[in-house]
């Protein structure tokens, strides 16, 4: 007695990512990067009770320093990812920049917000 199984093969079509989208959670991470480094956000969040300026300052310049090296990166990837050449071009290696650029924006902001946290 033999059962038999009919196997249904599906094919999905591919689903396009919306530059715009990848676009702006970069635009918002590095905002929120550059308003934590440059606008004072970061010395008001990690500089507390007790702790003089002057250490903090340096605490948070050499963070920052570090953080800026993903930063760049992440710019740099974004800026490159998004060029309409090259997306028009190369949709898949665009995709592969912008999703670099945006695991360098979440590094960068890691470190940030881990060297503020540990010299507290």
């Amino acid at each position: 007695m033999t059962f038999g199984y009919a196997v249904r093969v599906t094919t999905r079509a591919q689903v396009a990512v919306s530059p715009v989208i990848p676009a702006v959670a970069n635009l918002l991470l590095g905002g929120l990067w550059t308003f934590s480094v440059f606008a004072g956000w970061g010395l008001a969040a990690f500089c507390g009770n007790g702790e003089s300026p002057e250490s903090c300052m340096d605490r948070l310049t050499m963070v920052s320093t570090l953080s800026g090296l993903f930063a760049f990166v992440a710019a740099t990837c974004t800026a490159a990812g998004l060029l309409p050449p090259v997306m028009r071009r190369f949709p898949e290696k665009s995709l592969v920049l912008v999703g670099i650029a945006t695991a360098s924006w979440l590094i960068a902001l890691g470190v940030l917000y881990v060297g503020g946290l540990v010299g507290r």
